[in-house]
């Protein structure tokens, strides 16, 4: 259940123009953030992303589903058959929806914090940039200058022109 300052954040972004990945990106944070403080752990830096995006949908937030999600869902209609025979096969064996979140919050937990290190989402960032075509990138930070506002940019402006006087003086 994500904190209610990560849905207030969330619908500050939606009333600012901010795109729905934007605001999912509030519950994707506040997930990474649990797990770095030993709620709980994830097996990658996807699963953790993957949590914080299905909280973000369970709120409300418009995120679209993966391409291959959406065949998925296509083949679960065919075999929702099955699905109701699972289910009440379930209820047969006194298997319930609590003890089967117990069990997946217990995997969990069992599961390294490692994974949302910085170096682990940097090359997680990293990798799925490089997934994307030039095109794509480039749209995105135009949109995400745009959105920043005057503030914001000349903040950013300062920050980058601190950030290369840096690494300027290291070489």
């Amino acid at each position: 259940m994500p904190a209610k300052k990560t849905i207030a954040r969330a619908r500050q972004d939606k009333r600012e123009g901010k795109s729905a990945s934007t605001q999912a990106g509030e519950f994707v944070h506040d997930e990474i953030k649990r797990i770095r403080h030993g709620k709980h752990g994830a097996r990658s830096a996807k699963q953790a992303i993957a949590i914080g995006l299905s909280e973000a949908r369970s709120a409300g937030v418009k995120v679209p589903a993966k391409k291959s999600a959406a065949k998925k869902s296509s083949a679960k209609k065919a075999s929702s058959k099955k699905t109701t025979a699972h289910r009440a096969a379930a209820k047969k064996s006194g298997e319930s929806k609590t003890t089967r979140a117990r069990a997946a919050t217990k995997a969990l937990k069992r599961e390294s914090t490692k994974t949302v290190s910085h170096s682990a989402l940097s090359k997680q960032a990293k990798g799925s940039a490089h997934k994307r075509a030039a095109t794509s990138r480039s749209a995105a930070a135009k949109k995400a200058a745009h959105t920043k506002g005057a503030a914001g940019r000349s903040a950013a402006a300062k920050k980058a022109a601190r950030t290369r006087a840096t690494r300027a003086k290291s070489r």
